[in-house]
């Protein structure tokens, strides 16, 4: 499990290991780490030209140490002075080593650009010389890495105003920050590497599963195991306009290991979901003829008219956990009576949806992702799964789960459904609202990039375009990579 800490709780937690030890073995320990991964980058360090970026905080001093270290191994490194003022150790251990004071020209001579611009405290956008050396950073051939957190992210929130630096590689230290592991910031970090630098931290703020993680929430089937003990889950999905929805959020739940499903919809899609997926037990329209479930999907494609209204009312009235996707949110943000439910309650909307829930603009949403999140299941009393770029999981008194699979390639028509249905299989089979929605994110998203590239999930996804059914088909190769 990969954790990530608010920057308040890194701060006191450096402020109480500094109190420990001599003055400068934290930033000492921080610039060996980064000259190590930066010497990995580089190959053959001696003869390579490297260029530092360097502000007025602590992290100029450790690009200019770690300038330092790399100096003595014989590459010619050029520090770029944009704060106010400089550490004064750190440039004067830079000079001993051989390096020297440069400008922004150096730029375009560089093998390896390091980030010392600005650390985690920077807030709000760039300004000059920053903005522009940020700038500059986009059009250079060389590596670059950013120190801690690349210039002009918020450390805390991912959020980025204006310029930023867009680094192949952050080094952190101590502890992921937050904003590392939540879009837009993430998308500007590049891979990040931890360099453990001795802190003690409390419980995470964020956290991102990994296989292992997902494996042991992933309900088994045992030799006595039949259909209904596997979990039942009924789907209300689809309508004569929106019939492919139904198909999906089905294929969805059959492939991800439902005991049995249940579909509950109008006659054209069911006649489709009956072709695709004869394993379904369908039901015309009539809540009380659907049969005992453990768990409700409600909403994809289902419309928004009174009848769509008149279903998913009964349907989440019941005692048993519910997921509501796409029509039925549109549905619950004209009637909030619809997530007052007693038993638990799974959303899982796009930004244009939670805004519709929230009443705040997609674009304020889309920027602010982590802190939207967090106000939904707060104020909606309910597990959200936030789709996008970042795939959030909040719940109340829990850390937000980030999913770390996936691929672009997933912004298409339909692959909303299929992550519906397999979450409801999920919370059928006994999982709770968290922990449903953070297998099924992190499972759909492995799904996907081997969909995208036929190679093991993980492999870097390539540019093959896929469609819904795509991921459907590579569910349980999904499956079987974290199940042995």
């Amino acid at each position: 499990m990969r954790t990530a800490y608010d920057v308040g709780k890194v701060r006191d937690a450096e402020r109480v290991q500094m109190a420990r030890l001599p003055e400068g073995t934290l930033m000492g320990r921080a610039a060996a780490g980064l000259a190590a991964t930066c010497a990995r980058l580089l190959g053959r360090v001696y003869g390579s030209r490297v260029v530092l970026l360097v502000g007025s905080g602590d992290n100029g001093g450790d690009a200019l140490y770690a300038g330092e270290r790399l100096a003595r191994r014989g590459a010619r490194v050029e520090a770029v002075l944009a704060g106010s003022r400089t550490h004064e150790g750190g440039l004067a251990a830079l000079r001993a080593a051989g390096g020297r004071v440069s400008d922004a020209s150096a730029l375009a001579r560089a093998d390896l650009v390091i980030d010392g611009l600005v650390g985690i405290g920077g807030k709000g956008a760039l300004r000059e010389p920053y903005a522009g050396l940020a700038r500059e950073t986009r059009h250079v051939r060389a590596t670059v890495v950013a120190v801690d957190v690349p210039s002009g992210v918020d450390a805390g929130t991912g959020q980025v105003e204006g310029e930023a630096v867009r680094a192949d590689v952050t080094v952190t230290f101590g502890a992921h920050k937050t904003g590392l592991l939540v879009d837009p910031g993430a998308a500007h970090a590049g891979v990040v590497e931890l360099v453990d630098i001795g802190l003690d931290l409390p419980d995470p703020d964020v956290v991102a599963l990994q296989d292992e993680d997902v494996a042991d929430l992933l309900p088994r089937p045992a030799p006595e195991s039949d259909k209904y003990r596997r979990g039942v889950v009924g789907i209300a999905a689809g309508s004569h306009l929106f019939t492919g929805a139904a198909v999906l959020a089905v294929g969805g739940a059959v492939r991800g290991g439902a005991g049995m499903v249940r579909y509950l919809g109008p006659e054209e899609p069911i006649g489709l979901v009956r072709a695709r997926w004869p394993e379904a037990v369908t039901t015309i329209d009539d809540p009380a003829k659907v049969g005992r479930v453990q768990a409700w999907v409600v909403g994809p494609g289902l419309g928004t008219g009174e009848e769509s209204h008149r279903i998913a009312a009964a349907l989440l009235k019941s005692d048993v956990p519910a997921l509501i996707d796409a029509d039925g949110i549109t549905l619950a943000s004209r009637d909030r009576a619809l997530l007052r439910r007693t038993a638990p309650t799974l959303i899982t909307p796009h930004a244009g949806e939670l805004s519709r829930l929230l009443g705040v603009p997609r674009e304020r949403i889309e920027a602010r992702r982590l802190e939207h999140a967090r106000r939904a299941a707060e104020e909606l009393g309910v597990t959200v799964l936030l789709k996008g770029s970042t795939t959030l999981i909040a719940e109340v008194d829990r850390p937000v789960r980030v999913n770390p699979t996936g691929t672009p390639w997933l912004a298409t028509g339909g692959t909303g459904d299929v992550l519906s249905g397999l979450a409801g299989a999920l919370l059928a089979g006994g999982l709770s609202c968290y922990d449903a929605a953070s297998a099924a994110a992190y499972l759909h998203g492995l799904a996907a990039r081997r969909a995208a590239t036929g190679a093991p999930a993980g492999l870097p996804y390539g540019e093959s375009p896929i469609s819904a059914e795509d991921v459907i088909a590579r569910l349980p190769e999904a499956f079987r990579s974290l199940i042995p």
